[in-house]
């Protein structure tokens, strides 16, 4: 008995220990030197994408159901605020190995499809989704204009169906921010598909 307790306590902390922990609301955004392609072949600095007022990086992918189904509020926001000061990016850090669709083509293609405005870049290795601690897709980590994590989690409390959405934790924290106000939600869950990292 005391040997299965001793054995449990030590696999615990063996998964502890290997966990990613994702950041903590006031920190500051990881990998800002980051190189990461933009499905137009020009490679940009992560830290170069931020905005004045502020800078949302979403990581995503292709082909999650829950991508997909909040895709279209996703883009509208981020349309929206890369012309109020806001530095929008999603990012895609699956393997495409694990997925084909989710290579640069797909990219390329859901792009053209729903009309992004900012940049849609490639985490090749996911290395900058880990240094965030990101675990899923979408997952969003919005910061204000001091480069700090002021709102972390899902777009909304129905990322599936847009008719049911109740709370919009996404569109109100970008909203205080473009306006340099504090975030009154400042953390949800992150709803997706898991980031399908690279080996």
């Amino acid at each position: 008995m005391r040997r299965n307790i001793i054995v449990s306590a030590i696999l615990s902390l063996a998964l502890l220990a290997g966990a990613v922990s994702a950041l903590e609301i006031g920190d500051k955004m990881p990998s800002a030197d980051a190189q990461l392609k933009n499905i137009d072949g020009k490679t940009h600095v992560l830290g170069d994408l931020k905005g004045e007022k502020g800078t949302l990086i979403v990581f995503t992918c292709v082909h999650c159901p829950v991508v997909q189904a909040a895709q279209d509020r996703m883009v509208k926001l981020g349309n929206k605020y890369s012309e109020k000061g806001i530095g929008v990016v999603f990012i895609n850090a699956n393997d495409p190995k694990v997925y084909a669709g989710d290579g640069l083509e797909g990219m390329q293609a859901q792009a053209e499809k729903q009309g992004y405005k900012f940049p849609y870049l490639v985490d090749d290795g996911s290395k900058v989704a880990r240094a965030f601690g990101a675990q899923r897709t979408p997952e969003m980590f919005l910061f204000d204009s001091a480069g700090k994590l002021a709102y972390h989690g899902t777009i909304d409390d129905s990322p599936m169906k847009a008719e049911q959405v109740k709370k919009h934790y996404l569109r109100d924290a970008l909203a205080a921010v473009a306006a340099g106000e504090d975030v009154a939600h400042k953390q949800s869950r992150a709803v997706g598909c898991s980031i399908k990292f690279y080996k």
